[in-house]
């Protein structure tokens, strides 16, 4: 079942990013690799710019597909998931990583896909 349209998307986009850029120094990531607390954040500003770019609702220039936008998405969703893994990310550190890229690679799992285009 994908329920996630387009709009609500693009919703979740700015909060999202601006709470990967503060969450890392509010919750004092980097216990177990200092690269635990920035990663987040330049993923985070990137976030920001591609929702910028991105041709939906609150894009500003809209010249990315949204299409582009989801694979944009699932893969930081899946380099999350694997950063605790290769980079010795543990407690606190790892959980914020996997909770995240969790929860992308959920929201892109239950998109919809525009009408008009096949899914992905």
């Amino acid at each position: 079942m994908r329920f996630v349209t387009k709009s609500i998307h693009a919703w979740l986009d700015y909060p999202v990013a601006l709470a990967l850029m503060v969450l890392p120094f509010l919750l004092g990531l980097g216990g177990s690799n200092p690269l635990a607390l920035w990663i987040s954040p330049v993923a985070g500003g990137a976030a920001f710019l591609l929702t910028v770019f991105t041709d939906h609702r609150f894009g500003i220039v809209r010249v990315l597909p949204y299409r582009v936008h989801l694979a944009v998405d699932l893969a930081v969703g899946l380099v999350f998931l694997a950063l605790p893994f290769a980079l010795g990310f543990a407690g606190l550190d790892a959980a914020f990583y996997w909770v995240n890229g969790a929860a992308v690679v959920a929201v892109i799992s239950l998109s919809k896909p525009e009408a008009g285009v096949a899914p992905a």
